[in-house]
């Protein structure tokens, strides 16, 4: 496993625009353990303001003399409160509900509310107090929905549940019952909610047979406020399912983590898959981390191990070992991890990547600086790729090459962070002096035609036109003759290296030419291979024809256009029109 990955460059060209997120949602979605904040963080705050209860909003109801009940201001608030407090009395004296439980029904309940409010008809805006008790007196309510949205639930939700039988909470005694010592045990009533809908069996269990089960935590060393804050996150726990709980704690005793930490960090919003994490405490333990190393490193990043409980982690991993990193690469990532939540740092590690494949940097190339720099592509917000190229004045070639000389420079195009203008007057006499100096050492006179022509010509650093010109020399062109086809035609060494390399094995292996050939038009290695192979092939074929006469040059076969090669050597054969179409069609499913 330590073993670096190795991956070949068709492997990394399949790893474009990984959608690292919606690979981590994946993972977390194929699970019922999920993050709140990160269906926040991948939602958006629209959909933030919707997952929030808003037990205050105000909302209207029927009035026949046009009272506001719903307004924002004071006198919505008040005629809202009246209105609640008549519930309150309703709920506590008349059905002899505890006053907290009569609070929490009436006020923190707001579509029954809203629904029940629509049905009172007021007559009189000082008597709406009065209206409602008037009208509860003689329409009783289900009591099980605003019990039930009062503990966390949506309508949706427990409308299933709802007894078809019974609309008074006191004939339910065992919901009841099992309800209060969740309330007892400390359970915030909005999050026992969240119990019933996992667990539902728990409100079915007999007098006296919850109570062990809460006992039975604080037996593993847990103090009361931590069970209670595990159970209202981990509601499965209630159900006997305590085996691989029972091992993430003695795990957790084993890196030396202390249970308050688990109060701390716990969310009972979230829900958590104990063997995940025990696993992923386990991974960094085979894998070379001592006990205590583990340890620290969880208490430093509790989201790490608690985030999607733990996936996020895996799924970072996964991503580096794809790349080809070991595990001393991942080690290196974790041991400075940037005190950032670990979403963040996915999305910034996400970004970073579409940033470098959006200047085109090679697959090799973005491989190599994933494994080498994580924690720095994790820790910054990139501008657009559009405004760095604006700002910067310069090409994607420019960016790519800045961020592999030092991926450090990315530093300095993160959000916020004025970037200033390349010094392109320095940067242009640098590259013509490169330049230059190539051609000097080429042969050619300073101040001369050929190197005032071949200046203008010539694209590209010094050292580039070298790699070019020695794929020349490498491909069965001579030392001589490569100067020479370049002192001809100079923008020869504008393709790279590829590309000279894939149109002299063409030239010389598919079609038969020779390097002398070559030497009397040069300019061919500056056309596209689909022109170059067509024109000789057709050329070769109408010479078996006796359509052709031998020994046309080659500047005569491909300086001309298209239009004016088919009505010259083409259309006058009988069978041209079709071989030529056919060699078009067999040139395009390559």
């Amino acid at each position: 496993m330590s073993e670096r990955l190795q991956e070949t460059p068709s492997r990394l060209q399949i790893i474009r625009a990984p959608h690292l997120l919606k690979w981590v949602s994946l993972l977390c979605a194929h699970s019922n353990f999920t993050s709140s904040k990160f269906s926040l963080y991948v939602s958006g705050s629209h959909n933030l303001a919707q997952k929030v209860r808003s037990y205050g909003t105000e909302s209207s109801i029927d009035l026949k003399n046009g009272v506001d009940f719903g307004g924002s201001g004071k006198k919505g608030r008040a005629v809202r409160a009246e209105a609640q407090s008549a519930l309150v009395e309703y709920f506590h004296l008349t059905r002899s509900f505890r006053i907290m439980d009569a609070e929490n029904m009436s006020k923190n309940a707001p579509e029954f509310f809203n629904r029940l409010m629509k049905r009172v008809v007021i007559d009189d805006d000082s008597k709406i107090k009065h209206s409602v008790t008037r009208f509860l007196r003689y329409h009783p309510v289900n009591e099980f929905e605003p019990f039930f949205e009062s503990i966390g639930l949506r309508h949706s939700e427990y409308a299933q549940y709802l007894p078809r039988n019974l609309m008074f909470l006191a004939d339910d005694e065992l919901l009841l019952e099992n309800y209060y010592v969740l309330c007892n045990y400390g359970i915030e009533r909005n999050r026992i909610g969240k119990i019933f809908k996992e667990a539902n069996e728990v409100f079915r269990y007999d007098y006296g047979s919850l109570q062990p089960k809460l006992r039975y935590f604080e037996n593993l060393g847990l103090r009361q406020s931590i069970v209670a804050k595990i159970v209202a996150a981990s509601p499965n726990l209630l159900r006997g399912n305590v085996g691989e709980f029972v091992e993430f704690l003695e795990m957790l005793k084993k890196v030396e983590i202390e249970y308050e930490w688990l109060l701390e960090h716990i969310r009972e919003e979230d829900s958590y898959d104990w063997k995940c994490m025990l696993q992923l405490m386990c991974l960094f333990c085979k894998s070379g981390w001592s006990m205590k190393q583990v340890g620290e490193l969880f208490k430093h990043h509790p989201d790490l191990l608690l985030e999607c409980s733990g996936r996020i982690t895996f799924g970072i991993i996964g991503l580096l070992l794809k790349f080809g990193a070991t595990m001393s690469d991942v080690h290196a990532l974790f041991l400075q991890f940037p005190q950032i939540p670990v979403l963040k740092f996915t999305k910034n590690l996400h970004n970073s990547y579409i940033f470098l494949s959006e200047i085109d940097m090679a697959a090799q190339d973005i491989g190599k600086i994933v494994c080498s720099n994580p924690a720095l592509l994790g820790s910054i917000e990139l501008k657009k790729v559009k405004s760095i190229l604006s700002l910067l004045s310069c090409g994607k070639n420019k960016l790519c090459q800045m961020v592999n000389d030092d991926p450090f420079t990315l530093e300095a195009w993160v959000l916020g962070r004025r970037v200033e203008p390349l010094d392109t007057r320095k940067r242009a006499v640098k590259n013509l002096a490169l330049r230059t100096e190539f051609l000097l050492s080429l042969g050619f006179k300073e101040n001369s035609k050929d190197m005032e022509k071949a200046l203008k010509a010539l694209r590209g650093r010094g050292e580039e036109l070298q790699e070019r010109f020695n794929c020349l020399v490498n491909n069965g062109v001579s030392c001589e003759e490569a100067i020479k086809m370049v002192r001809i035609s100079p923008q020869v060494l504008n393709q790279t290296r590829d590309v000279i390399e894939t149109k002299i094995r063409l030239f010389f292996d598919e079609l038969g030419y020779q390097a002398s050939d070559l030497l009397t038009h040069p300019k061919i290695l500056s056309y596209t291979i689909k022109r170059v192979t067509l024109r000789l092939l057709t050329y070769r074929w109408l010479k078996d024809q006796g359509a052709a006469r031998p020994g046309l040059s080659l500047s005569t076969l491909l300086a001309t256009s298209d239009e004016e090669f088919i009505k010259t050597y083409v259309t006058p054969h009988a069978g041209g029109p079709e071989f030529w179409k056919s060699l078009n069609k067999k040139h395009i499913n390559k």
